[in-house]
């Protein structure tokens, strides 16, 4: 636990001044994140006799997430240009005798879109206007609902939720992890928009701020089992254990790219 708790203060310490100031610092911040879970990815699926591309898969990652970023015109096309990179390399490893390089295609473009694609919406959400207080009001929900989730499926927790994927959860923290995301996404709505300097002035109410609450804490754990998924294909507990205590890249963002992509919508077609 004294592991886990530092490592998280220091991760702190790093994330709070990039999302504040945003820009360049808050892109290499989750630029480093994504492109160390697309080479976590690809070692997971390694393991495992897969050959996906690790040139392509994080080089593809890379460039989509700095064109989401700064070239909002050309992300589409990078995701072309790399899809068409993959299927190039991967068919000549089938001519050179490669029998599953169809499989090994499909890895590493999984890998670009989910990573790359879909991942770059924590970059989309902080380039929103006010962008710096939707991704606190965001985040912090994804981690109310693991927080409630943890803290009461770990006491109470008896009916599991995916015994094959993660033994360790349960309905009972599941069902938890939403109560605690709905409060706290209306405290978070009435605070931002109703007290003190009023930073979203008014933008979203607490009966909004519980909604999104809702839609957030019910689905991001898509995430988290999509990424056991990964880790259950290869083997593997944590997808590398470059935080001590905490895993590695995959295992930190797993659900934080779920919440964003999720919070950006909803902020798009009903808030903003």
């Amino acid at each position: 636990m004294f592991k886990r708790t530092l490592t998280a203060l220091a991760l702190a310490a790093v994330g709070l001044p990039a999302i504040i100031y945003g820009g360049v610092f808050y892109y290499l911040l989750m630029g480093a994140f994504l492109v160390g879970g697309a080479w976590e990815y690809a070692r997971l699926y390694r393991a495992v006799q897969f050959e996906p591309n690790e040139i392509i898969t994080v080089g593809g990652v890379l460039v989509i997430a700095t064109a989401r970023f700064f070239f909002v015109d050309f992300a589409i096309f990078a995701m072309v240009v790399f899809v068409l990179l993959a299927m190039t390399v991967h068919i000549i490893a089938y001519e050179r005798g490669r029998d599953k390089a169809a499989l090994d295609f499909s890895v590493t473009v999984t890998g670009i879109v989910y990573l790359g694609w879909l991942g770059s919406y924590l970059l989309d959400l902080r380039n929103l206007p006010n962008g710096v207080w939707w991704l606190m009001f965001i985040l912090p929900l994804v981690w109310a609902a693991d927080t409630g989730g943890y803290s009461i499926g770990a006491v109470y927790g008896k009916h599991k939720m995916s015994p094959r994927l993660s033994p360790k959860k349960s309905w009972e923290g599941y069902i938890a992890g939403i109560f605690t995301a709905i409060y706290v996404g209306a405290l978070f709505a009435y605070a931002f928009s109703s007290l003190g300097p009023q930073p979203l002035n008014g933008l979203i109410t607490p009966w909004q701020g519980a909604i999104i609450g809702f839609f957030i804490s019910a689905i991001a754990p898509l995430g988290d089992l999509g990424e056991s998924m990964f880790k259950r294909q290869g083997g593997l507990k944590d997808s590398s254990n470059i935080f001590p205590g905490h895993g590695g890249f995959l295992d930190r963002i797993d659900s934080w790219i779920w919440g964003s992509a999720i919070g950006y919508f909803i902020l798009l077609f009903f808030i903003l």
